[in-house]
């Protein structure tokens, strides 16, 4: 059996990039049981209500939601069980003495596998506003329109 490389997306939290300004971002590995790797390799899981909290010197993930493995058995999982994060100390005791800043959260961005072990990117995170919200929309838009004007000048000047 050959062995898997790369890096192959589960699932990603679209909605954390619009509600949150990423501060700054980290890989984890994950302490996962068996049928919860199954279910995964299937590409079944969403982080969408999902945060992590810093307990005891200890990073765990909350509300991510990774179905029920189909064929399992009673050894079946739990689906939005907390899940231990995989850090190392240093990176714990930063996240856990930033996050306590008020605003400050930690939210799960993506889950993937990375040379067939389980990962996740967590990121330190502060809550947008309305309007900073409506600002980075604004921003995309015309990045986006001045895109397309270059792009159809350059066709015109070929033609």
């Amino acid at each position: 059996m050959a062995k898997e490389t790369g890096r192959k997306l589960i699932a990603q939290n679209k909605k954390a990039r619009h509600d949150y300004l990423i501060i700054d971002t980290y890989e984890c590995g994950l302490v996962l049981t068996g049928t919860e790797v199954k279910s995964l390799r299937q590409g079944r899981a969403s982080l969408v209500d999902g945060f992590v909290q810093i307990d005891g010197h200890e990073a765990w993930l909350h509300n991510v939601h990774v179905p029920e493995y189909s064929q399992g058995t009673w050894t079946n999982h739990t689906a939005r069980r907390k899940r231990k994060l995989l850090m190392h100390r240093l990176e714990i005791d930063k996240l856990e003495a930033k996050s306590q800043e008020t605003g400050h959260t930690i939210v799960p961005l993506a889950l993937y596998f990375k040379d067939g072990r389980a990962k996740i990117e967590i990121a330190l995170a502060k809550g947008k506003k309305e309007y900073d919200k409506r600002q980075t929309l604004r921003e995309k838009q015309d990045l986006r329109e001045t895109n397309r004007a270059i792009a159809s000048a350059k066709r015109r000047q070929r033609a």
